[in-house]
């Protein structure tokens, strides 16, 4: 196994299972290290997957502590506290930021080659949190952003167009919440414009779009309803996250990041399309998007710089 090949994950709650899972069945990596504060959880939940290798291939999964993560390529983080009854936002955001200032510190002296991929929810606030807490440059801590968000709107697109999602290129921008962006301007379903084009025998209709896109926006809402959490797409999303960095691919993906003056933002993280490979983000494609797209971009880092107001970082 080559030098920074394994793959840490901090949190074994719904969505740091979820993660494992992927990618121990999508072998993307030789070695998991499962990292919880329930020490005796995570060897459970390592147990579990290694009587699957039978049926996968030969991937080891263990429990470990933050020392183990040396040899990390990458390290995902799910791990947070929960809201307490009467509790603020802003307090609980304060101590999701205690424990990040916690594990950056450990990461910081354990894994400062690692790259960082945040999960934890609000993810683009927590994705700025760790740039700010750790050591590392910050094109090495990338949020998931709006990748879940995305293949949401592809494939509810692919539904409507009645094609493969794969053969749909949309991009969700912004935060990954409530004013997330849908970028129509530069939607595609086989590289012809949902706007300009008839596909498979159906015209743009904005209405049916709007509606398209709230179900998009909505989904999480819908599945916590139902079963109390979401984890198994977002789990999808972070196995892919990972692969592309592991393997150096160089793919365009939606991440949460610090825009550094593209479209006018800067000083908050939210989703822009980036190149991602071995280092991590090494550059922002950002789509030329039209000016109510643009404003929406601005309202979204607006609301990302609402909430890191009293924070405490330093």
């Amino acid at each position: 196994m080559s030098r920074l090949s394994s793959v840490g994950i901090i949190g074994t709650g719904n969505v740091g299972v979820a993660a494992a899972y992927s990618l121990f069945q999508q072998q993307t990596t030789g070695r998991i290290i499962l990292v919880d504060r329930d020490r005796r959880r995570a060897e459970g939940e390592a147990m579990d997957l290694m009587h699957g290798q039978s049926l996968v291939g030969r991937v080891s999964v263990l429990a470990g502590d933050f020392p183990d993560l040396s040899e990390c390529g990458v390290i995902v983080i799910t791990a947070g506290v929960s809201q307490k009854p009467g509790e603020s936002r802003l307090e609980l955001l304060n101590r999701n930021t205690a424990v990040f200032r916690e594990i950056a510190a450990h990461l910081d002296h354990h894994a400062p080659d690692a790259v960082l991929v945040i999960a934890t929810n609000p993810v683009d606030i927590l994705t700025y949190v760790m740039q700010h807490l750790s050591r590392r440059p910050p094109e090495r801590v990338i949020g998931t952003g709006t990748m879940l968000d995305t293949s949401r709107f592809r494939a509810a697109l692919g539904d409507y167009y009645g094609v493969n999602p794969r053969s749909v290129h949309a991009y969700i921008m912004g935060e990954h919440g409530d004013s997330e962006v849908p970028v129509w301007s530069t939607a595609r379903v086989g590289g012809l414009s949902i706007h300009q084009q008839t596909i498979n025998g159906r015209d743009f209709d904005a209405q049916a779009m709007q509606r398209l896109f709230q179900g998009v926006k909505n989904a999480a809402y819908d599945i916590i309803a139902r079963k109390g959490y979401t984890n198994t797409a977002i789990g999808l999303v972070i196995s892919h996250l990972i692969s592309v960095i592991l393997e150096d691919q160089k793919s365009v993906l939606p991440v949460s990041v610090n825009p550094a003056g593209t479209y006018g933002l800067a000083d908050v993280c939210l989703s822009i399309p980036c190149i991602v490979g071995r280092e991590g983000i090494e550059a922002q494609v950002a789509p030329l998007i039209n000016e109510e797209e643009l404003k929406g971009m601005h309202d979204s880092a607006d609301v990302l710089k609402h909430s890191l107001q009293g924070m405490q970082l330093n």
